[in-house]
């Protein structure tokens, strides 16, 4: 699972890179990848699947990891309107700290 890791980590880089440069939109996508990826990480860690979409990620989060569920439901909206709408600061920044406090409870072993 290291390899998942590395794919979060990667997107929490492109993520930066793209705040930086004021691509917001894509920042977004980047940040929430990382969380998705995250995400994955823990539940695979505790039960031992790997989600193959996002359904299957939200129904074991919502068995598993309820807190994690809330959050993550609220800012796949978020995501979603990056297709089609022009996202802010704040809404990377919300992305951003979240795909930060996951990380933080992840232990990487």
């Amino acid at each position: 699972m290291k390899e998942l890791l590395e794919n979060a980590e990667e997107f929490l880089q492109s993520g930066e890179e793209n705040l930086e440069k004021k691509r917001f939109n894509v920042a977004v996508s980047d940040f929430f990848k990382a969380i998705v990826i995250f995400s994955d990480y823990l539940i695979y860690k505790e039960i031992k699947i790997l989600p193959k979409n996002h359904i299957e990620r939200f129904s074991l989060l919502k068995i598993h990891f309820y807190s994690i569920y809330k959050e993550i439901s609220k800012l796949f909206n978020l995501y979603i309107k990056s297709y089609n709408k022009k996202l802010n600061l704040q809404d990377v920044l919300r992305l951003k700290r979240y795909a930060n406090e996951l990380k933080a409870q992840i232990s990487y072993k």
